[in-house]
């Protein structure tokens, strides 16, 4: 059992990566871009790559990058391109058949190619996908709505990769940003609503890369070239960069990316995220003032929002508590005295930097509350006088259906209850969430490109019938055998 405390916010989803750079060492590169993917899934780790022309050869595994990989598994994998993969898994259950890249053969059923493939994001309609592909005679060795795509391109008939991509997100409903390579190229493409980011970057003279978020291009030293456009499809081999616009772009760019999942590093839509997050405070305390002594951040999802609060409320900033930053998960049970004395798992407060201080506490989301219970109850037994919350988001009342893990909306605090109630809820003197126009005006973008179907109930892609939970598709494959 996973305790409350280290299971509380939204999960990220997935990070991809793939390069085609010949004469440079891929996949070395993309160890490093997967390393600064890390914080976008800490399940699993793989990087798939080949000589051009030659076959392609997989590493995967349940794990953090640092501990998937050796440098003999780098030598092994040498090549002119590559892609790679971190996962947190929205379907499919944590199980090494579901890291990746996926792999299919030429050869196997309907296999026109040999390919790997990684994706981020989430298939509604993968159900369906699944039924069209056992009734053709495809066998599926996963869980993994990723390895449906890996088989419908796989079985594309088009000669050419990107061309058969092209031909696929037809076929595809959903979330989906895809990395795929087979022996001569590498292809990335996105959804026809963006919902998931994308990015084109450029090594030297003639290496070419895409990532999940510029941060991954940085730690290579790749320049950030521009966003793959909703729709399109784009191509990497030896003439340079070639697109394809596979389906007309309706932009629903998930706003929460600028909130949460995304590093502060990352540029996204021409905006730096540190700085976004920071007007996001600024927002938040021009909306709800509040007469406090000290601003203290959540770390370290609220540390930017927290600083640009200070700044605009003109009051101090200070450490309230001290993070362990090796929690990952935990499958150890504390046990009823640790639940007794209230496990401190990831979250100690400091006590001389808090008590007998109104504190304005600053963090990025509520989801189910509980983390945000301990921390305010954990304030008070430190002596606070006063716990004001302020969120740099909007109430999450609603699940998302494009590859984030929210909870279901009855497992939502804020789902049929007043900000007051939440107030109560969670134990704290005040609680303000950022407006969704407040949202807007500290992002600088339009809310006709973007998505906030969690804050609003407003989703731009309707999900036809019910969609697969985390275990769906595998509960489905079991009760055939």
């Amino acid at each position: 059992m996973v305790p409350s405390l280290t299971a509380e916010g939204p999960r990220e989803e997935c990070g991809v990566f793939g390069i085609y750079a010949p004469g440079h060492e891929v996949s070395r590169l993309c160890y490093f871009a997967l390393y600064a993917l890390q914080h976008r899934g800490q399940e699993s780790a793989g990087i798939a790559a080949a000589e051009r022309g030659g076959e392609i050869i997989t590493r995967r595994e349940l794990g953090l990058v640092s501990q998937v990989f050796s440098e003999n598994d780098l030598r092994t994998l040498g090549g002119d391109l590559a892609i790679g993969h971190v996962r947190y898994s929205t379907t499919g259950a944590t199980a090494w058949e579901n890291s990746q890249p996926v792999q299919r053969f030429r050869g196997e059923r309907g296999a026109q190619r040999d390919l790997a493939l990684g994706h981020n994001g989430n298939l509604t309609n993968s159900l369906a996908l699944q039924e069209r592909l056992s009734q053709e005679g495809v066998t599926l060795r996963s869980s993994s709505d990723s390895e449906l795509i890996a088989a419908l391109l796989a079985a594309a008939s088009p000669a050419d990769l990107g061309t058969a991509a092209a031909a696929v997100i037809g076929e595809l409903e959903g979330a989906f940003s895809v990395v795929a390579m087979d022996r001569e190229q590498v292809v990335a493409f996105r959804d026809p609503y963006g919902f998931r980011p994308l990015v084109l970057g450029r090594l030297g003279k003639e290496g070419w890369c895409v990532a999940s978020e510029s941060c991954a291009l940085d730690i290579i030293g790749a320049r950030l070239v521009r966003e793959v456009s909703p729709g399109e499809v784009v191509v990497l081999d030896g003439d340079g960069v070639r697109s394809i616009q596979a389906a007309p772009p309706r932009p629903a760019f998930c706003i929460f990316e600028y909130i949460y999942f995304a590093r502060p590093d990352s540029v996204m839509g021409g905006k730096r995220l540190q700085a976004v997050r920071g007007r996001m405070g600024e927002e938040l305390w021009r909306e709800a003032p509040v007469a406090a002594d000290l601003v203290v951040a959540v770390p370290d999802s609220g540390n930017a929002a927290a600083r640009g609060l200070a700044r605009a409320a003109g009051l101090p900033q200070d450490d309230g508590f001290v993070k362990n930053r090796y929690v990952a998960r935990t499958f150890i049970e504390p046990g009823e005295e640790l639940r007794r004395r209230g496990l401190r798992l990831k979250f100690n407060p400091i006590p001389e930097v808090v008590e007998g201080r109104r504190l304005v506490v600053v963090d990025d989301s509520i989801v189910r509350g509980n983390t945000t219970r301990q921390i305010v109850g954990m304030l008070r037994e430190a002596g606070a006088r006063e716990v004001h919350l302020r969120i740099s988001a909007p109430p999450i009342r609603h699940p998302c259906f494009y590859g984030i893990d929210m909870s279901t909306r009855e497992e939502m605090v804020a789902h049929n209850r007043t900000v007051a109630e939440v107030a109560r809820e969670v134990g704290a003197d005040s609680l303000h969430y950022l407006s969704l126009e407040g949202l807007y005006r500290a992002v600088g973008v339009s809310p006709r490109h973007h998505c906030d179907a969690c804050f609003s109930g407003n989703y731009p892609l309707a999900v036809k019938g019910r969609l697969p939970t985390k275990d769906a598709l595998a509960r489905r494959q079991l009760a055939r055998l």
